[in-house]
């Protein structure tokens, strides 16, 4: 790879289709344009031509859009070409451009890889960008599009700002301490300020949670003893066979996964294998499996069978809040042993299941509250935010230091910043980032 290279791609997803995409970036994206199209249509005005091979064959008529840097996605000349959706019609485009010298095909995330490299997105902004396409909820989409808009950035960069102007002040009192005009002590200009920026980081940090759940979905663990339901609760709540129902008991001999869309939130559905004594070794790990899974999850949907007793947080050995749901009420009279459940369900009737969805409802609003906007929601993100914070608490906490190493501490929460952000010493990150884009973005 060089920095000469011009990289192309369909960047418009599966074919056939409607239209097809194809972007052209890097120094040469001009003249294929002209070699294609006869000529250079006007900057950022969408324009009909008739595009033709190298040997004057026509291919199709294209919608062209010329993006000359920097004012383009990767910040170089670029050229989106607007096709017919079909697979000859694109393999012959993509063809005739790599005819053209020091063209080649795009990797997985490259165009993104350049507009970080020529700074037209910095790294958060690019997760948001990669978060935004895979998002499938309401609430990912808001979420994702608050970072890859750039207001998460915007925080992280005021932040990096009262640091600079902290260490300004700190470097103009050993520097320039017989000076009239340095206006007081450093002391009573920055340390009260950077408090309030320690308890802001802190609750940021605390926001991290909650980031995490909406990204990558509420976790929702179904358990209970054979034959309790668990599997036929699966399936109703993805109203499809998600997992094989019989009447013989240990069916589910591993953890069956289903996705839902509750209110924009994704949820995590998580059917186990019956809890029990077993001498069989593969239900026992079937069980194993089960039981480790539950701290992982953000809520437990305990299930047994009206009359029997559910289990509670204690027998399961959690700390994770707990619902407990009595099933078969279609086979059940109603009985005072009725109340020991918290919801009564029938997979059968449906009875009940709309009063365990506004149960889950109100277990995600209890964990993640209202809050949506400028989060961290990688655990990259986090981590740097606590060296962010780590160094802040100790530049206020070293009181007996020296200013010098206090003003070092409030550096290195800088430079934590920059790797948040991706302007320093992120290069072993960045192949791992881009990879997970598709190729064409």
């Amino acid at each position: 790879m060089t920095e000469r290279d011009t990289i192309f791609a369909l960047s418009s997803g599966g074919l056939p289709s409607g239209v097809a995409v194809i972007r052209v970036s890097g120094p040469a994206s001009l003249d294929v344009c002209h070699e294609l199209a006869g000529s250079i249509p006007r900057d950022r005005v969408a324009t009909l031509k008739t595009i033709r091979s190298r040997d004057g064959l026509p291919i199709d008529q294209a919608l062209i859009l010329v993006f000359r840097a920097p004012r383009s996605f990767t910040g170089e000349d670029s050229v989106e070409f607007q096709v017919h959706g079909g697979k000859a019609v694109v393999r012959a485009l993509l063809a005739a451009i790599s005819e053209y010298p020091g063209c080649r095909m795009a990797e997985a995330g490259e165009f993104s890889r350049r507009a970080f490299e020529n700074g037209k997105l910095d790294l958060v902004e690019i997760e948001g960008l990669s978060d935004l396409i895979t998002a499938e909820t309401e609430m990912q989409r808001r979420l994702a599009l608050e970072q890859s808009g750039g207001h998460l950035s915007e925080l992280y960069s005021a932040w990096r700002a009262q640091l600079i102007r902290s260490r300004a002040l700190i470097e103009a009192e050993l520097d320039f301490s017989d000076e009239g005009d340095i206006p007081g002590s450093v002391s009573d200009q920055i340390w009260d300020e950077l408090k309030g920026l320690r308890a802001e980081i802190a609750r940021h940090l605390g926001q991290f949670r909650v980031g995490e759940i909406i990204r990558d979905g509420f976790k929702v663990a179904i358990i209970g003893p054979p034959n309790a339901g668990k599997s036929s609760l699966l399936n109703a709540l993805a109203r499809r066979d998600v997992a094989i129902v019989t009447e013989h008991a240990g069916t589910t001999r591993d953890i069956i996964q289903c996705d839902l869309d509750i209110d924009g939130y994704a949820v995590q559905l998580y059917d186990t294998a019956g809890l029990r004594e077993t001498a069989d070794a593969i239900e026992l790990e079937g069980i194993r499996r089960a039981t480790s899974l539950l701290e992982q999850c953000n809520l437990v949907l305990s299930l047994c069978e009206i009359g029997q007793r559910p289990m509670d947080a204690a027998d399961l050995n959690i700390s994770v809040p707990l619902l407990s749901v009595g099933t078969k009420s279609d086979a059940h009279a109603a009985t005072s042993e009725s109340c020991s459940y918290d919801v009564i369900i029938s997979t059968m009737t449906s009875s009940g299941l709309d009063t365990l969805l506004d149960a889950l409802r109100r277990a995600i609003v209890t964990d993640v509250g209202h809050l949506l906007g400028m989060l961290p929601a990688r655990l990259r993100q986090a981590e740097h935010v606590r060296d962010v914070y780590a160094s802040v608490d100790q530049a206020l906490n070293g009181e007996e230091f020296a200013l010098e190493v206090r003003a070092e501490y409030l550096r290195t929460a800088g430079d934590a910043i920059g790797r948040l952000t991706g302007r320093i010493d992120v290069e072993t990150l960045l192949g791992s980032i881009f990879s997970e884009f598709c190729v064409g973005k």
